[in-house]
């Protein structure tokens, strides 16, 4: 999908004026591509490997977890890796990324609770393409239980 544009934050040359017959550029700032962020709960194991990718990848699903179910808001994400993560593995990190809009349109928001518990459901199949299509890198923002602090080398606001 070519559109002749950088992504991102880039900056692109445009030819504005012409100067005695020389063609002037300028800055002109690229639209970034739209963007959802969403957030993982998860537990030190997943993160391990999350961090083994430089933070730009989510490990391949385990047999018997067919769907990779990333969230739609940090408090939810919060909520499971307290109460799940913590209780399962002894911590839970609350993670957050940036995914391309045009691959999240081919998957429906699933509510499975309240009103704010929303997540995709993303096939394990489809998990290379979901990697493909993050923006940036792989956050933790929030850790809970021990250790107190995440592996070495973790990204974190």
């Amino acid at each position: 999908m070519s559109t002749g544009c950088l992504r991102g934050n880039q900056i692109g040359r445009a030819a504005t004026s012409s100067m005695m017959g020389v063609q002037m550029a300028r800055d002109v700032p690229v639209p970034a591509e739209p963007a959802v962020t969403l957030w993982r709960p998860t537990g030190p194991e997943e993160l391990a490997l999350v961090q083994a990718s430089g933070w730009r990848e989510w490990p391949s699903r385990l047999p018997g977890q067919p769907i990779f179910y990333p969230v739609l808001s940090e408090e939810y994400a919060a909520k499971i890796a307290r109460d799940w993560n913590v209780s399962n593995s002894g911590a839970g990190y609350v993670t957050r990324f940036k995914v391309r809009k045009t691959f999240l349109d081919n998957y429906e928001v699933h509510q499975v609770g309240g009103q704010t518990i929303l997540e995709y459901w993303i096939p394990a199949e489809d998990l290379p393409e979901l990697n493909a299509s993050i923006i940036g890198t792989i956050e933790v923002i929030a850790k809970y239980g021990a250790p107190a602090e995440p592996p070495d080398g973790v990204p974190s606001t």
